[in-house]
């Protein structure tokens, strides 16, 4: 195979180099000279190089979907799955952030076509199963990670259309999922929540084609200059992280070490400005109190913002409650202080949590109380704002809205009854006299 060469739109970013020893990534002398210059990863810094391949493959395998959708596009294309180079080389030319990989520019023509109509559209939706991205259609090149059904588009003016010959999309389709029954106006009603209550928070609405719904999210890593759409680039924890997408759960059976809070907390303080810790700390209570249990590494991006030193937390996306389906598990992707059901998590969870991460405790026990408030505040106009989109309510609408209700008052009095428990213990113990003093005062119940 021969090498691969890495654009951000016309310039070469650097060289993916195939070599016996497996592939290597370097950047190029002029990309490194530009001033407004990115790093590809926050593994991969400006400067150094070239990046061999147990630093460079786990960052190239979180651009690529996985399980099922990544076997089709791989049956479809004629390569291997497990190639990853191959597979980048035919469909990396729209990806999540702002690298294009492969040869996108010479000869040829990056626009869009539209999808004729909402019967065009059904039909793509129905497809997406058997034709993941559209793969194998003639100039469509382009991946998301995940092994969710959904498509990168773009919209032309109010119509929507398909990214070519590496066009930026602008928009992803999100279809509904027969497995979770009202997946669109789930989706949809926490991502509102999120924005009601104050949180940076990808723009959604949604829609109809045919008998389909579907969820339509506005890509924050895209901008607009002029009538030119370009891209802005990212990166996801588990590649900021250097772990495979195997991993991007904290406990795993892929044999590697999933990223914790401690580790998330750890690259904020390291890679962010400091106001980064809030936003993050933020949208960990979130998912909590939404019962977001898939909010796995791979759904925590940093945004490489032009001409900052510093990246900083992307807008948060992939926001759903779990608790209204009864065969979801209830465990969540990282420990809260080593609890993973979120209707088990108490103070001492939330103070264990806060002493591992480097957080003031108390005031994270506000945070939770402040924000566990907000959401319960918000619940019922989130819901009627969901059923006024494109698409419409749905007959488990109500139901999320209830449980995410439900969620955040068990949050909340656990959190008072353990304080409780705390300050009804505390009035039985006298004061110890000085002979006394070297005994240990009874410790709550770990």
């Amino acid at each position: 195979m021969t090498d691969l060469p890495v654009f951000y739109e016309a310039f070469l970013v650097g060289t993916i180099a195939v070599g016996e020893e497996g592939p290597s990534f370097g950047y190029a002398p002029r990309w490194e000279a530009t001033r407004e210059a990115f790093p590809a990863s926050l593994r991969m810094p400006l400067g150094s190089g070239p990046f061999g391949p147990d630093i460079l493959m786990p960052w190239l395998m979180n651009l690529l979907p996985e399980g099922d959708p990544l076997r089709t596009v791989g049956r479809n294309i004629g390569v291997a799955p497990e190639d990853v180079i191959g597979m980048l080389s035919r469909v990396g030319r729209d990806t999540a952030g702002a690298l294009s990989i492969g040869h996108p520019r010479e000869g040829e023509n990056p626009g869009y076509r539209e999808v004729p109509g909402p019967d065009g559209l059904e039909r793509i939706i129905e497809e997406l199963p058997r034709k993941p991205f559209l793969a194998g259609d003639e100039g469509v090149s382009m991946s998301l990670a995940g092994a969710q059904h959904k498509l990168p588009i773009a919209l032309v003016g109010d119509r929507i259309a398909i990214p070519v010959n590496g066009a930026p999309s602008t928009h992803i389709l999100k279809p509904d999922n027969a497995r979770l029954f009202g997946s669109v106006q789930n989706e949809a009603l926490c991502m509102v929540i999120a924005r009601r209550v104050g949180l940076s928070v990808a723009e959604v609405t949604t829609g109809t084609a045919g008998d389909r719904t579907y969820l339509l999210v506005t890509r924050y890593d895209r901008f607009r200059r002029n009538d030119d759409r370009h891209r802005i680039h990212q990166e996801d924890l588990c590649q900021a992280l250097g772990k495979p997408p195997a991993a991007k759960y904290e406990h795993n059976q892929s044999g590697i070490k999933g990223p914790s809070l401690q580790d998330f907390f750890g690259l904020a303080r390291e890679a962010m400005a400091p106001s980064q810790a809030l936003p993050l700390l933020d949208a960990v209570i979130l998912n909590i109190l939404l019962t977001n249990v898939d909010s796995h590494a791979k759904n925590y991006s940093v945004l490489f913002h032009f001409g900052r030193s510093r990246p900083g937390l992307a807008p948060l996306y992939d926001l759903m409650c779990a608790a209204a389906w009864a065969d979801v598990t209830k465990n969540h992707a990282q420990d809260i202080g080593g609890q993973r059901d979120g209707r088990h998590i108490h103070a001492r969870h939330w103070e264990r949590m806060a002493k591992n991460c480097g957080l003031n405790a108390t005031a994270l026990l506000k945070r939770v109380r402040d924000l566990g408030g907000k959401v319960l505040s918000e619940i019922d106009s989130a819901v009627e704002e969901v059923r006024t989109m494109p698409a419409g309510g749905h007959a488990m609408l109500d139901a999320f809205g209830e449980a995410i209700r439900q969620r955040c008052r068990t949050v909340l009095r656990n959190l008072r009854d353990e304080e409780q428990d705390i300050a009804q213990v505390d009035e039985t113990i006298s004061v110890p006299s000085e002979e006394d003093a070297g005994k240990s005062r009874p410790d709550r119940k770990h």
